[in-house]
């Protein structure tokens, strides 16, 4: 399956705690994003695993514009911590609670950073027997990348700033800003 990304992913300059994607630019691209799962599946039921917590309202706008049976589960992991970079060790807190056994899977993410949280839950769930396994990330933080994985569908192409805001968070705070901002850590 090819990439499918946005077209506008130059991050010019910004100062601190200015939106870099804001809620209508977020929303208009999701909804892109569940028109071209929607084409990509047609006919088929896909499976939307969210991982918790930064997830929450990229997938609640994905869903959106999804016109297939869709069914959701969630994962809760960390590799994070309070910390503001990955530890490199991945801890499944939440695990699914439905069966994927044969079903078209999609893992949705707020942000691939390091890639280690993502790399391990796709061995995990490819590890059930799935039909298929792909992922949809609101962001896509290539400067971070340790592990080289990418993701099917993306958002946006981060820049190299720790982000909060539509989701994300530091130390879960600004998860609930309505767009997408940089905090100096």
């Amino acid at each position: 399956m090819e990439r499918v990304e946005s077209e506008v992913n130059a991050v010019g300059d910004y100062k601190q705690g200015e939106a870099i994607f804001t809620q209508e630019r977020i929303e208009a691209r999701a909804a892109e994003i569940g028109k071209q799962i929607t084409a990509d599946y047609a006919g088929k039921e896909v499976v939307l695993i969210g991982i918790l917590t930064g997830c929450v309202m990229w997938l609640s706008e994905i869903m959106k514009s999804i016109g297939l049976d869709t069914a959701v589960d969630f994962m809760s992991v960390s590799s994070y911590g309070a910390a503001t970079k990955s530890s490199g060790i991945v801890k499944i807190l939440k695990d699914l609670n439905i069966n994927i056994e044969g079903r078209h899977v999609i893992i949705v993410e707020d942000i691939i950073d390091s890639g280690t949280t993502l790399d391990y839950l796709c061995n995990y769930l490819e590890g059930h027997g799935t039909a298929s396994l792909k992922v949809c990330a609101m962001l896509d933080k290539p400067s971070g990348r340790r592990i080289d994985i990418n993701a099917d569908y993306v958002g946006f192409t981060a820049p190299p700033a720790f982000l909060v805001g539509y989701g994300l968070d530091a130390d879960q705070r600004y998860r609930n800003l309505p767009y997408i901002a940089a905090l100096e850590v």
